[in-house]
């Protein structure tokens, strides 16, 4: 299961100027939005913070993987966003989060949803590439760092 798969150059944000969790949330609904036809932003908001309310998504170690389903979708969708100042995000650790994993899966794909969040997880694992992120010029860059990791394991 590759993340590039489902994750396009256009959906990584290079620098997510934001301090909140509820306006990460926002400027990510809207990325998606724009990038992928027939979503509107304020749906994919609030299946953001539905599953926000359940817990945050801030797994610790600077980390974040907002998620949720949508029935509107036909395939997966994943976001990268990077924030250098870090974003509030309630983790778990207390600490703000640098680098945003978003995912969006279709309702029927339970099995595909989930294996998506785990590989996103075990990548993020890896400490050289999560330093590796956080010091990279561009989202072309970004891109192709998650591009060599998915190509590598």
């Amino acid at each position: 299961m590759k993340i590039t798969n489902y994750l396009t150059p256009e959906l990584v944000v290079a620098e997510l100027a934001v301090s909140s969790k509820d306006e990460a949330l926002q400027q990510l609904a809207e990325q998606v939005a724009a990038e992928v036809p027939g979503l509107e932003s304020a749906g994919i908001l609030a299946v953001l913070k539905e599953r926000e309310a359940l817990g945050s998504t801030g797994i610790g170690g600077g980390i974040a993987i907002p998620h949720g389903k949508m029935s509107a979708l036909e395939d997966v969708v994943v976001l990268f966003a990077r924030s250098s100042q870090g974003v509030e995000f309630a983790a778990v650790d207390g600490k703000p989060v640098h680098l945003i994993f978003l995912l969006l899966a279709p309702e029927g794909a339970a099995g595909t949803h989930l294996k998506i969040l785990a590989r996103i997880s075990r990548m993020l694992k890896q400490s050289e590439l999560c330093d590796k992120l956080l010091a990279s010029a561009d989202a072309g860059a970004l891109f192709d760092l998650i591009k060599q990791e998915d190509e590598s394991s």
